[in-house]
């Protein structure tokens, strides 16, 4: 074999045995940092401050099929639930898609609350979310529904 190709092969070899790397998508990135911002603000009961992750025209559909319209509106749905008593929510991002303007994200949701019995539970399902960019650089939601 010749000095070439056995620098070919030694490389090929190499190339194969190191262990793969997992590269960072900067869209999960994002959106984490946009989970976490929100949770914060949900777990510490901030209707207002979590109604400003949203654009002044987004769409909140919970999973009651009320169809909710603003900021205002986002605030009078988070307060009643902190008024309920629910608490500790987190999203647990499974999917990014999308470009510069729009992010699509889709996500594991819980929180605690209390089941009809007055017996602390625990809720959880899916939520699926549409960020708009905003010129800042910032994503805020334009569509969030869950179940």
């Amino acid at each position: 074999m010749s000095a070439p190709s056995m620098m070919r092969h030694f490389l090929a070899v190499a190339l194969i045995a190191i262990p793969s790397v997992a590269w960072a998508d900067p869209l999960d990135d994002q959106v984490s940092a946009a989970y976490s911002a929100w949770n914060d603000a949900f777990n510490r009961g901030d209707a207002e401050e979590v109604a400003s992750f949203y654009t002044g025209d987004a769409s909140f559909l919970p999973a009651t099929h009320e169809v909710i319209q603003g900021p205002d509106g986002i605030k009078k749905f988070f307060s009643g639930l902190f008024a309920g008593g629910v608490t500790d929510h987190a999203l647990d991002l499974m999917r990014t898609a999308g470009d510069g303007k729009i992010v699509i994200a889709a996500a594991k949701w819980s929180a605690a609350g209390k089941d009809a019995a007055g017996k602390a539970t625990r809720f959880s399902g899916i939520a699926t979310h549409v960020f708009e960019r905003q010129p800042d650089g910032s994503l805020k939601l334009k569509l969030h529904t869950f179940n």
